[in-house]
């Protein structure tokens, strides 16, 4: 199950739905042949979609599972790790615990594989905050420990929307190479994709319409739609959150692209954040897809005019999955699938600057 021999065998960390690997298997040259999660119900979509890989459900920190994971890796030819450590001490959202949080520190985990392996490259993907916790100290911590392992580094900002995806999510990237540094990539288009370019061809469910397969009934308006639509003849994925009256009459007043702004005082709740209620603008890429993009009180996850939140098949288009990439599980697995993910595109990007610059 080790596959056919490609430029870069991969060993995919922290795998979840598996964005990362997907993005990077759009260049030919790529190919995981080894994922590791601690979680199966967020592992089942990738082990659906994309099933010769092995797949390894365990505990990073677990010296058995360590074993396996190396042991597989040796077997098939691993020159290439990736992965994002889980990411939540880093996140705006929430406390910010940095040196507290041990889930911080599984970055240690991440970087004992690449000693063992000694693999030709190696990527980190986190979110921007990463660089600024504890004032920069595990940003410095990971570079020296790259370093003493012999490795070229860049690291920087990439914004999601400045590759083809359409949404701004930000993801500190480091790009590790023992031969040679290479650069993080530019961007590889001038004109952000649009939330209407993205999903305008599903605007027509209401509240708790939907179903998880159902034939397309609307024709693709965009070539980010076409390119959507392109391997898949089924829409799956397309189920609408089934809104309880409050959260509806509440959408009611809130026009086209707004927000709680929108709303009376005494139906505001004690929802801290301004963003909270808010509508996506057609015209413009998505703010960062997280893992509620389902609740209508949650950040700017509303459909632009429908009374509704946005369905998980288009949150997984905002992230650059195609329709053909199906999430399984339950409604808590897939959204925290889909808001965890790498945007493909952005992988992809990634991916060809690699073998671009490693063919110099």
């Amino acid at each position: 199950m080790c596959g056919e021999i490609m430029n870069f065998k991969i060993l995919d960390l922290f795998c979840g739905a598996g964005g990362l690997s997907y993005g990077m298997h759009q260049n030919p040259h790529f190919q995981t042949v080894v994922a590791l999660d601690i979680n199966e119900k967020l592992a089942v979509t990738f082990k659906k979609n994309m099933p010769d890989v092995n797949v390894i459900i365990g505990d990073i920190k677990s010296p058995n599972i360590k074993d396996r994971v190396i042991d597989l890796s040796l077997k098939c030819g691993v020159n290439m790790i990736v992965g994002g450590p889980p990411c939540q001490g880093y996140s705006m959202k929430g406390k910010k615990l940095g040196l507290e949080d041990s889930r911080n520190f599984l970055f240690i985990e991440y970087l004992k594989f690449v000693e063992k392996l000694q693999p030709d490259v190696f990527i980190i993907e986190n979110v921007k905050t990463l660089l600024s916790t504890s004032k920069g100290w595990f940003k410095e911590q990971i570079l020296t420990t790259i370093k003493k392992l012999g490795y070229y580094v860049d690291v920087g900002v990439l914004k999601a929307s400045n590759f083809g995806v359409p949404q701004t999510r930000e993801r500190t990237i480091f790009i590790c190479c023992k031969d040679k540094k290479i650069t993080l990539p530019s961007p590889t288009v001038k004109n952000p994709v649009t939330v209407r370019e993205a999903i305008g061809d599903l605007a027509y469910l209401n509240s708790g319409e939907g179903s998880f397969e159902a034939p397309y009934v609307t024709t693709a308006g965009s070539d980010y739609q076409k390119f959507m639509r392109a391997n898949s003849t089924k829409l799956f994925n397309h189920k609408a959150s089934n809104h309880n009256k409050i959260a509806i009459k509440k959408l009611e007043m809130i026009p086209p692209e707004k927000g709680k702004e929108c709303l009376p005082k005494e139906m505001l709740g004690k929802q801290q954040f301004n963003s909270t209620w808010g509508r996506l603008k057609w015209d413009e890429p998505s703010p960062t897809i997280d893992t509620r993009f389902d609740a209508a009180s949650n950040g700017t996850n509303n459909h632009p005019f429908l009374n509704r939140a946005i369905t998980p098949r288009e949150a997984a288009r905002l992230q650059s999955f195609d329709d053909s990439y199906i999430f399984y599980g339950t409604k808590v697995a897939v959204r925290t699938q889909i808001g965890n993910a790498v945007p493909p595109l952005l992988a992809k990007a990634i991916a060809d600057k690699i073998y671009n610059d490693m063919g110099e």
